[in-house]
């Protein structure tokens, strides 16, 4: 029982730690996309941590999963485990509570699923209503919907038609390329998929509030999906006109004034647009992508070491 017991104590310790070590770094702000990697891939050896806990436990607890899970191994290899005849309540109660854990995390992901797109239908049927289709346009096709409205906005309503809603006062506000700048920022969101890691974040810090790792997770997501989008506008656009669009679509919400601001990202989103920092080179991000990857395979080793060393 004590590969199942190390498996969740190294989760615990990453939960705990990770996010005040990725909280100290200042190169995510220069590179979000490696840093959305980075954050995915520790979640993600927490939840394989987690799961293995879950498996070997069961193992331990109930002597036929013990026999589908070792199957195809080696005698010799259950013996490494130390799994004994039984595991004993602690073994029973750990793999209930884990697996408890996992079917409450789908469940919350379904839920989560299920309301964005409720709220996604909702959205695209009030757009048919202001703005419906004009003769002869493909409502398969990418749309560019104009709407009536004093507040400038624009979002990307994603979907099998996605489109990009702007409001009237919006493009009074957007000169030249900016409303380009925007459409490729949303674009960059539909591309990058960055709905569904909202949808993962929220899911896992809605149904675990306590996990540290969890609550940062959905915090970091939140920013570094905006700043990763920014970066796919600044490529094609510069760091200016998207940076002006920011500015034109936000400076009559408060967002730039002397009080508490609503949205702190967005400013600090246009601050980082104007200072135009480095990026990292491609050897330190290649060595963080490739460092990251790793990580997840910890868990891994740590649950395999035991059959392996037998075999060997």
């Amino acid at each position: 029982m004590m590969v199942p017991a190390a498996l969740l104590l190294l989760g615990a310790l990453t939960a705990v730690l990770a996010p005040r070590l990725l909280a100290r770094a200042e190169w995510p702000e220069r590179e979000p996309v490696v840093a959305l990697w980075v954050w995915q891939c520790v979640v993600g050896a927490v939840l394989l941590c987690f799961a293995l806990s879950m498996l070997l436990s069961a193992a331990a607890a109930w002597l036929a999963v013990r026999g589908r899970l070792f199957a195809a191994a080696p005698h010799g290899v259950v013996d490494a485990y130390a799994l004994g005849p039984t595991g004993g309540p602690w073994a029973v109660g750990t793999a209930l509570a884990l697996a408890g854990g996992g079917l409450w995390t789908g469940a919350r992901l379904t839920r989560e699923v299920l309301r964005a797109r409720a709220r996604r239908r909702a959205r695209g049927a009030e757009l048919l209503v202001r703005a419906p289709l004009l003769p002869g346009e493909d409502p398969a096709g990418a749309r560019l919907v104009v709407l009536e409205g004093t507040r400038p906005d624009a979002w990307w309503l994603p979907g099998a038609a996605p489109q990009l809603v702007v409001t009237t006062a919006a493009l009074g506000r957007l000169k030249g390329s900016q409303l380009d700048a925007v459409l490729a920022h949303e674009q960059g969101h539909a591309q990058a998929r960055h709905d569904w890691l909202l949808h993962c974040s929220r899911a896992l810090a809605g149904g675990f509030p306590q996990v540290p790792v969890f609550a940062a997770f959905e915090a970091e997501m939140h920013r570094l999906v905006e700043l990763a989008a920014d970066d796919v506008a600044s490529r094609r656009y510069g760091r200016l006109t998207i940076a002006l669009a920011l500015v034109g679509l936000n400076e009559d919400r408060g967002v730039f004034g002397p009080f508490p601001d609503p949205q702190p990202h967005v400013s600090q989103r246009v601050r980082r647009l104007l200072s135009a920092a480095s990026r990292l080179s491609a050897g330190r991000r290649l060595r963080l992508t490739a460092l990251a990857t790793l990580v997840p395979a910890v868990p891994l080793v740590v649950a395999l070491m035991p059959g392996l060393s037998a075999l060997t």
